[in-house]
């Protein structure tokens, strides 16, 4: 680990690890991570960054003190992961936002227990980032990864390009199966890959989409919480008051 003049903490990953290549850092699903100062909150109010949509990542890469790990390396889920134990370091697990109770609509507010949230792991079986799944309609084989900082940076890059050239439909989806999938009936090439993806049947796509998410390591924000007597589980919203309490 890095030396460092600030405290840190060794936090453990949802992905434990497993969907890292041999060698890679973050191979023992492990990452330390410094407590936020005064420089991570000047990052935090950049209204430049705000607007690039970079700060949490410049944050997160702010606080990384592993050598060799930045955002863009790490697996959404422990992203996330990494994101929470931030907020949990810098001002403490009770985080009080307004949510809306799902019976009458009303909102109020609500403290969390950050603590409290649960890792959503891998399967036991799985040990590397590749997974197969055959198609329920078309029956096609194919294989498909969970993408990095850096795979979701070139969707966001691509979406962008398309806008600035008048698209009316934004290919999001598509964009991000191209990404995804790895290979197609054992076809790893990009040109098979890209005309699989144009001429997907909808219940595959919204089948391989399930299986992404199932399959998906994470930390689970959200809780049950006790609303007028009855107990409700609801999501965490991420607001402003996430990495900037009011005090």
């Amino acid at each position: 680990m890095a030396e460092s003049k600030f405290p840190s903490e060794v936090i453990d990953l949802p992905s434990e690890g497993k969907l890292y290549p041999e060698g890679h850092p973050l191979k023992d699903g492990k990452v330390e991570v410094k407590y936020m100062t005064a420089k991570e909150e000047d990052i935090l109010t950049s209204q430049n960054l705000i607007k690039k949509g970079v700060v949490i990542n410049r944050l997160i890469d702010s606080l990384i003190l592993t050598p060799g790990v930045k955002c863009d390396d790490m697996i959404l889920g422990d992203k996330n992961a990494v994101m929470v134990a931030a907020r949990i370091l810098a001002y403490g697990p009770e985080y009080t936002c307004q949510i809306q109770n799902p019976k009458t609509e009303e909102v109020i507010n609500q403290t969390f227990n950050l603590a409290d949230c649960p890792f959503k792991k891998l399967s036991s079986d799985v040990t590397e980032n590749n997974f197969e799944v055959e198609l329920p309609i078309s029956k096609k084989k194919i294989t498909f990864k969970l993408l990095t900082g850096k795979d979701e940076s070139l969707i966001d890059k691509e979406l962008e390009a398309s806008k600035k050239i008048g698209s009316d439909v934004s290919p999001e989806l598509t964009t991000r199966l191209r990404y995804t999938i790895t290979s197609v009936e054992g076809d790893d090439s990009q040109a098979t890959i890209n005309q699989f993806v144009q001429n997907l049947l909808a219940r595959d796509s919204m089948f391989l989409r399930k299986q992404i998410q199932e399959v998906a390591p994470d930390i689970e924000l959200e809780q049950e919480v006790e609303i007028e007597g009855e107990s409700v589980k609801v999501n965490i919203p991420m607001t402003a008051g996430f990495f900037w309490p009011e005090s």
